[in-house]
């Protein structure tokens, strides 16, 4: 492997840093690399786009946190190219290689000597739109403005599944399972697993747990009306970052996305072993 593309948050790699270093090595050992920026709070005038990423492109760094990597993985989704987490933040699962072992990964991926994770992702659209949108985390449906309750119908394959009266719902993949899902009480996940995890947000129920289901299923969600049937606005949140309104009649259907995302790895660790060193003490 000789061709890279480096994506920098540009809040955690000021002046691009250690984008610079990177490049540099790289280009010393004979291979290519191209820094690119990613503003993870908004769309800037120097976020990158696809067209910046170079067709022979064989892994892509990120730099930042679990949330830089999942906005890359959604942003190139398209292009099925491997992408390796370097985490500049605090507490992350999907960037296994720190700062301070990042040119030894680098040495190992030009070795050839990494594995591969596909990482399952979700596409969500409104009834009656053709635009879709994908998520690597989650898929969040929550209100918006008012602290009212929300009645959500949700169904599955077709068939009723439920009303969940609650502040909102999260539709997770395993790799997401270890996010909102997790504090909202779901299940943690094997990340490679091919599930898909319902939980409600604060429901107002005693009896609602998360449900877990296979990744083939089809999920539609219903935004139910108000009190004294009023007209529900919400939001549904596409891995916390693209929204897209929703009223009281619409539907959101979610499925598995046809691509995948592909997490390089190159320590053996377990997600068990990772699970445990970031959850201790917690």
């Amino acid at each position: 492997m000789k061709h890279f593309v480096v994506i920098a948050n540009a809040y955690k790699d000021r002046d691009f840093a250690l984008t610079n270093k990177i490049v540099a090595y790289i280009e010393q050992k004979g291979g290519t690399a191209k820094g690119l920026m990613s503003n993870v709070e908004a769309i800037s005038d120097n976020e990158f786009e696809l067209e910046d990423i170079p067709q022979d492109t064989q892994c892509i760094l990120v730099l930042g946190g679990d949330g830089t990597l999942i906005r890359a993985a959604t942003r190139v989704e398209t292009l099925e190219i491997p992408l390796m987490g370097v985490n500049l933040g605090t507490l992350g699962y999907l960037c296994e290689v720190e700062e301070a072992t990042v040119f030894d990964a680098i040495d190992s991926l030009m070795a050839d000597k990494y594995m591969t994770e596909d990482r399952i992702m979700l596409t969500g659209h409104k009834r009656g739109s053709e635009t879709s949108r994908v998520a690597l985390n989650d898929i969040v449906i929550h209100r918006k403005g008012n602290l009212q309750i929300l009645s959500l119908n949700v169904y599955v394959n077709g068939e009723f599944l439920n009303n969940y009266h609650a502040d909102g719902i999260i539709v997770a993949t395993p790799t997401g399972s270890t996010g909102y899902s997790m504090s909202a009480g779901g299940p943690i996940v094997e990340p490679t697993a091919s599930l898909t995890v319902i939980t409600p947000i604060c429901s107002h129920a005693l009896n609602t747990r998360s449900i877990v289901l296979s990744s083939d299923d089809e999920i539609v969600i219903e935004i139910g009306e108000g009190r004294r049937g009023n007209i529900e606005k919400v939001l549904v949140t596409f891995d916390g970052a693209t929204s897209v309104p929703l009223e009281t009649g619409d539907r959101l259907t979610i499925c598995k996305a046809k691509e995948s995302t592909k997490i390089m790895k190159i320590n053996k660790i377990s997600f068990l072993e990772i699970l445990r060193r970031k959850m201790k003490g917690n």
